[in-house]
């Protein structure tokens, strides 16, 4: 019994050290792209190394652990144009992915991700009579907010650039009438699941039935690659209503496994994200790295 509590305190030491070890390096890699956001040109190892108070062999290593590829490398992936370029050779539309058996049911992010809708009349409620729990919990793109129900996750946000405090209100607020309790504990398996893409995450999205959706199709895009905000309109019977799903993918209550961020204007541009746009240009690159390193 002692040597299995003893193995058990060193594996949730390992996971802490883990998760300490994404926060610091998603921080490394948000102030390295301010930095690149205002530069004039492509910067150099030894500048931008410079500019994070770091050697430049230590921010390379740091980078690789984080992404597996070299600053210069993710330079180009974070680019606008690297968004256009995706969008053009990697572009998927929704009915291909149907086509090759992508699903809300399927593989996602190496994940097996169940989930199911709340019926519109309880949305409709605000969510009364339900019983929410919710905590604080670090991620690859800095802190992040998670909430859920018995049946599984229905709020993930992220808080790098709109702040903890601010991101747990932003999703609170869309069930005014639920119960909050703070028990990390509970949905802490689901957010593992989520981050590490091992295991199982389960959702209950918590939505109108337009929304849902718009949600339904953004779970057939598949990692690495991107959509449009018009492809989806299309993919859901409504292909005037552009704005309309543009409007549901931002309210996404459970960004990152349902993944708004491969949401591009038909331009190729990035067009916005509820969390700020430099966590959506994090989650694009380091998809993308992953997905040729």
């Amino acid at each position: 019994m002692r040597s299995f509590r003893v193995a058990r305190a060193r594996t949730a030491a390992y996971s802490r050290a883990m998760d300490q070890s994404h926060a610091y390096h998603y921080g490394v890699m948000r102030r390295a792209i301010e930095a690149i956001d205002t530069a004039p040109a492509p910067l150099a190892l030894e500048e931008l190394a410079a500019r994070m108070e770091m050697s430049p062999a230590h921010f390379q290593r740091v980078f690789s652990a984080w992404v597996g590829v070299s600053p210069k490398r993710y330079q180009q992936y974070l680019a606008l144009g690297h968004a256009k370029a995706l969008l053009r050779a990697r572009h998927t539309t929704l009915e291909t992915a149907q086509q090759v058996g992508l699903s809300g049911s399927g593989r996602l992010h190496d994940l097996f991700l169940r989930w199911e809708a709340m019926s519109p009349g309880d949305y409709g409620a605000g969510g009364a009579g339900l019983e929410i729990r919710h905590g604080r919990f670090d991620s690859p793109f800095g802190p992040a907010i998670a909430m859920g129900t018995a049946r599984g996750l229905c709020g993930l946000g992220f808080a790098a650039e709109t702040g903890v405090a601010a991101t747990f209100d932003d999703l609170r607020a869309r069930w005014p009438e639920a119960r909050f309790t703070e028990d990390p504990d509970v949905i802490a398996p689901w957010v593992e699941a989520a981050f590490s893409g091992r295991g199982e995450a389960r959702l209950q999205l918590i939505g109108a039935p337009f929304a849902i959706k718009v949600w339904q199709a953004l779970l057939e895009v598949p990692s690495g690659h991107v959509t449009t905000y018009s492809d989806i309109a299309a993919r859901i019977g409504a292909p005037r209503a552009v704005r309309a799903a543009a409007t549901a993918v931002g309210r996404n209550p459970v960004s990152w496994l349902i993944p708004c961020h491969r949401a591009l204007r038909k331009s190729g541009a990035l067009g916005g994200y509820h969390w700020g746009l430099p966590v959506k240009r994090a989650m694009l690159a380091w998809e993308a790295a992953r997905g040729e390193a």
